[in-house]
């Protein structure tokens, strides 16, 4: 790979695809050879900087750090978590590139920049080898191992003056647990533990592990918070381990509400909930004011057990919070429902901060009743945002631009209306008798966007989704764009619902998907290339009836450095209402010569314009695995599919299926493989698309220096046909031969982090071409490089 990167920097003008006919032969290798003498420079500067060149004499540089375990029980990187000193951290899995920039800098300068980037040598430290080793025994006793033994070794290498350890762990016998015995402070206590399925998590048989019982724990304070008791909390809960009985078994006691060595079991009552203070805060109050300064309120609005403060400028209808809140009054106080409502408050995208605190009521001290006080800072009710961006598509530089209005509270309940105006233009270009022809596409559209904070509908489904903090969202647009091969302009209306059911499970049911397309001021040669292809009928004015529904599942956590999931399935349905209506009500049946002379296609229109009949469903899986603070790799596997059926045998071309570009299999621009073996005409724009899509990412991502990222990546895939009407040579899907048209792709890329945007710069590198016939598609090592091989992609964001 490194090779490869090597290569890939050599040849950066043939990337950025500058022609030979605008700089010639002898400029393009003039340049090739000052870029490889940078590449040159740098490598030779990287590899002769001396890594000890701040190590103090007869100190030596922590080189390598490993442990070695003898028990597949103990994960190998979790245990290197509690060494205390390890190596300077790598990137590629063998540079320390931050160390080495650190070592570039002058030893008179102090507060140089390469010091502030990079990483100071990390000088061994005997006394915490020592610490290391204790630590390593603590986690393991933690986990029941509490024979192990730690071994250390200490490699030096007093010319390079570098030091190695090795930290060998024979972990021997766990130990497990032979008998709980549970002690509580009374026997409402009691009786409401051994109801729960929580009992079950620690039971004998059960490995001994600290994190386990902290887990326990944990569940334990949060089944009792669920019960009323509010001040119920970890140090009600505690263990008594004893090993001495049996060997390699443990006696546990669990102390519940009553400690070992109390005179008097504590007390427990379960809590309800009397009043409910909402305060609003105006824009002027700081949110560390107290709870009791009602001064800034001027309205005061009471319902039952509530209490609403609200000031001019920001009002809302009491049934919004009716709507939000999970609680009630004499209601028997609940950690979830306080967890909730802060998630359903927090959901609204309404309030810059939200405060939810329980106190004893100030009338009724000697009960156990408690006072609920919900403060709330709104963001702005209003504001106007405007966005200018660059744009590229494989190569082709344009502009683009947005006007965004957002209303925060339309009705006094929490809709939020968001009006959008965009308007683009590029610059694009093809080949035309060896000779380039420019031309600007423009797009304009607006789009309007209205969501409610709850479900619009029956009052089943209201009652039935009450508890998944629901949206309703309208969407209403309208969107024009010229392209070299036609013009269009698309009609939208959108009515759906959002729902949570989980912190990390997203639901999208949009009942209501329709969209016009009509077409015209088609590009003659773009006629002639397609007119006798089955997919021209995907390039015919059509209209879309459809409903479908979305499932996200995302564990991710911006700025956190762990692992996460992310899962999306789509599945979409369109046109059998409209083609049973139509059979119902026996609507006039129109025919057409079949696109490719096959006989007459019959179908039916709807304001005057055949619909679309489809069945679509794809599925998206994403894992990144955080190595450190400086490399992740990030995973992602896609398979989706479209079935034309019915009074449409074709997909509507917005609802196929394409790869390459900045977000596809980079090393092909967009829309330019596939389907399958398939290759288009030479000098046409890309438009390749089609049926199926079977896509491979993978991405190793590293930290370099401040706000620049790096990446070096792998792409495969492809995308084919599903109707065997399809007659492009080579597209349809055949499952015999599927894996041999996979297209693979590498590259590296940057990435420069500006806190509100990364922008993403990609250069792709084809290895395997499934359109290429000689050596099975492969080119590496069988044919020279050319600069269609290679392509640049420009992007803001992440790839996946």
């Amino acid at each position: 790979m490194f090779q490869i990167y090597c290569f890939l920097l050599k040849h950066f003008i043939i990337f950025a695809e500058i022609k030979t006919s605008v700089l010639g032969n002898k400029a393009i290798r003039y340049l090739s050879v000052f870029v490889q003498w940078i590449v040159f420079a740098t490598i030779v500067s990287f590899f002769s900087c001396s890594p000890v060149k701040f190590v103090p004499e007869n100190r030596y540089l922590l080189n390598k750090v490993e442990v070695e375990v003898d028990n597949q029980l103990i994960n190998k990187d979790e245990a290197k978590v509690h060494i205390r000193q390890k190596e300077n951290y790598k990137i590629l899995g063998f540079a320390k590139f931050h160390l080495w920039l650190y070592n570039l800098s002058s030893k008179k300068n102090t507060n140089s920049w390469l010091k502030r980037i990079g990483e100071p040598p990390e000088v061994f430290d005997e006394t915490l080898v020592d610490a290391s080793e204790n630590q390593l025994k603590q986690y393991l006793g933690n986990k029941g191992f509490f024979r192990a033994t730690v071994d250390t070794e200490v490699n030096f290498k007093d010319k390079k003056q570098k030091a190695n350890i090795r930290y060998k762990i024979k972990t021997g016998d766990q130990y497990k647990i032979s008998k709980i015995n549970y002690h509580f402070g009374d026997s409402a206590l009691e009786t409401l533990f051994f109801r729960d399925s929580t009992k079950a998590f620690i039971r004998p048989g059960t490995s001994f592990d600290f994190d386990r019982l902290e887990k326990q724990r944990s569940n334990i304070v949060d089944l009792y918070k669920n019960k009323g008791y509010f001040y119920f909390t970890k140090d009600d809960v505690s263990y008594l381990a004893d090993s001495t009985r049996v060997d390699k078994e443990i006696l546990l006691d669990l102390y519940i509400g009553s400690n070992p060595g109390q005179e008097e079991p504590r007390k427990f009552l379960p809590h309800y909930l009397n009043h409910f203070y909402i305060s609003v805060l105006p824009g002027s109050v700081p949110v560390s004011s107290p709870q009791s300064s009602f001064g800034h309120f001027s309205d005061t609005l009471r319902w039952e057990d509530h209490t609403l403060y609200l000031s001019p400028e920001i009002r809302y209808r009491p049934n919004l919070f009716r709507n939000l809140l999970r609680m009630g009054s004499d209601s028997l106080y609940r950690l979830d429902d306080a967890r909730y409502t802060f998630d359903a408050f927090n959901r609204l995208r309404q309030f810059r901060f939200i405060d939810i605190q329980f106190v004893k009521s100030d009338m009724l001290r000697d009960t156990n009743l408690l006072d609920c006080h919900i403060r709330l800072a709104p963001l702005d009710k209003q504001g106007v945002s405007f966005d200018i961006e660059g744009t590229n598509t494989s190569g082709n530089f344009g502009v683009a631009g947005n006007v965004n209005y957002r209303h925060r509270n339309m009705f006094r309940g929490a809709e939020v209306l968001q009006l959008n105006l965009k308007g683009a233009m590029e610059r694009q270009q093809r080949m035309a008798d060896n000779a380039p022809e420019y031309f600007n596409t423009r797009e304009i559209g607006t789009e309007a966007t209205l969501s409610f904070p709850k479900i619009l509908g029956p009052r089943q489904a209201v009652s039935a989704f009450r508890n998944f903090l629901p949206k309703t969202v309208f969407t209403l647009g309208y969107n024009y764009q010229r392209r070299p091969e036609y013009t269009r302009t698309i009609s939208n209306i959108k009515f759906g619902y959002d729902w949570m059911t989980s912190e990390y499970r997203k639901h999208t049911w949009n009942l209501l998907d329709f969209n016009m397309v009509d077409l015209y001021q088609f590009d003659p040669g773009f006629i002639e290339l397609i007119k006798d292809l089955y997919i021209k009928s995907s390039f015919t004015d059509h209209l879309i009836l459809a409903t479908n529904y979305s499932f996200i599942y995302n564990t991710q956590k911006i700025g956190s450095l762990q692992n996460y999931k992310y899962l999306r399935f789509n599945v979409e349905s369109a046109g059998n209402l409209l083609y049973l209506l139509s059979e119902t009500l026996n609507r006039p049946v129109h025919q057409v010569v079949d696109t490719i002379g096959l006989g007459f296609s019959e179908y039916y229109k709807v304001l005057n314009t055949r619909f679309a009949q489809y069945i679509k469903s794809d599925l998206e899986f994403r894992y990144g695995y955080i190595i450190d603070k400086y490399n992740a790799l990030v995973g992602r596997a896609f398979l989706g599919v479209g079935f034309p059926y019915g009074n449409f045998d074709v997909l509507p071309f917005e609802k196929k299926y394409f790869t390459g570009g900045a977000n596809g299999i980079r090393a092909w621009q967009v829309r330019s493989l596939g389907p399958g073996t398939y290759r288009g005409p030479a000098n046409a724009y890309p438009n390749q698309s089609s049926d199926i899509k079977l896509e491979a990412n993978l991405e190793y991502r590293f930290k370099l220096i401040s706000f620049l990222e790096g990446a070096l990546f792998a792409d495969a895939g492809n995308v084919w046909a599903i109707n065997e009407k399809d007659n492009r040579p080579g597209a349809q899907f055949e499952f015999d031969k599927f894996y041999r048209q996979l297209a693979l792709g590498t590259g590296v890329g940057f990435r420069f982090d500006f806190n509100y945007f990364i922008f993403r710069l990609d250069v792709g590198m084809k290895l395997r071409d499934p359109s290429q016939s000689a050596h099975n598609g492969w080119i590496i090592g069988h044919r020279k490089y050319t600069g269609d091989d290679f392509n640049v992609s420009f992007a803001i964001g992440y790839p996946f």
